[in-house]
């Protein structure tokens, strides 16, 4: 059976004095792909927030969060086996930082290289393989702020690769990216999957949902209203409720893109 990495139950989180999170009931497993889908305001930022633990959840009796098995997390060791992305830690990183140096950071959970902050020889060659790996050799010497939102995004994931976790979880990922950054993040995330990298996708938009993934939530409210496969949950029906709007589902190469439902016109 597969390892539980996160476990939630009868959790609640609050922001900026209001509940977010109420009476989540999660599990997410090893080597099961999965994307969280939901509309703005659903809660999924908030959730990506608790797995990387920058929120605590509300203390209550009969509730409890585990990542990989343990209420209480060394973040230093927690890095070791999960990688996250987020839009926020993006905008974090100074504009004169060269890229290759952004990867590097990752090992030890800065902004930029320190003076006491030196990479090994190895880790030097892991992080050029990562930046190889995901198509970004060839930029490795420029400046954070001289690269486009698609490289940068991409950038991040190699960042938080830098580990080799065994899970990444990405916070809307093809936020802000045209078509062919989009396209080039899309194979990024296919290639991870099939790699063997359990991939965890935060995200509103239907049509980035990579045909490597297994398992498809609906996040409203700030609770799961549904689950199961992304033949499951990804129908006309299902989507039109969870975003509450009458939409239609067209299929082609694996994925699926969202059109407002036809209705002949009436007279």
């Amino acid at each position: 059976m597969a390892e539980v990495w996160f476990e939630a139950r009868q959790v609640e989180a609050w922001l900026s004095g209001r509940p977010v999170i109420h009476q989540l009931n999660l599990t997410l497993a090893l080597g099961q792909s999965t994307t969280v889908l939901g509309p703005n305001g659903a809660g999924k930022s908030t959730l990506v927030k608790l797995i990387e633990r920058s929120l605590h959840p509300i203390v209550q009796a009969d509730a409890h969060l585990k990542l990989f098995g343990s209420e209480t997390v060394n973040l230093w060791q927690l890095r070791s086996r999960l990688g996250v992305v987020t839009t926020e830690l993006e905008t974090r990183f100074p504009p004169g930082i060269e890229a290759r140096d952004v990867v590097l950071s990752g090992l030890f959970g800065s902004m930029r290289l320190g003076r006491d902050q030196t990479p090994t020889p190895n880790q030097r060659r892991h992080g050029d393989a990562l930046l190889h790996q995901l198509g970004l050799e060839t930029i490795a010497e420029q400046r954070f702020g001289q690269l486009s939102d698609g490289q940068r995004r991409r950038l991040m994931i190699a960042r938080a690769l830098v580990h080799s976790p065994e899970v990444l979880v990405l916070d809307e990922p093809s936020r802000a990216l045209d078509l062919k950054a989009a396209h080039q993040l899309l194979q990024t995330l296919r290639q991870l999957c099939r790699n063997g990298t359990t991939v965890v996708q935060v995200t509103h938009r239907i049509d980035t949902i990579v045909p490597e993934m297994q398992r498809v939530l609906f996040l409203d409210g700030g609770t799961v209203v549904g689950d199961g496969s992304p033949a499951e949950m990804l129908t006309a029906e299902r989507l039109s409720a969870l975003f509450d709007t009458d939409l239609t589902v067209v299929e082609a190469n694996g994925y699926r893109q969202v059109l407002p439902a036809f209705r002949p016109a009436s007279g």
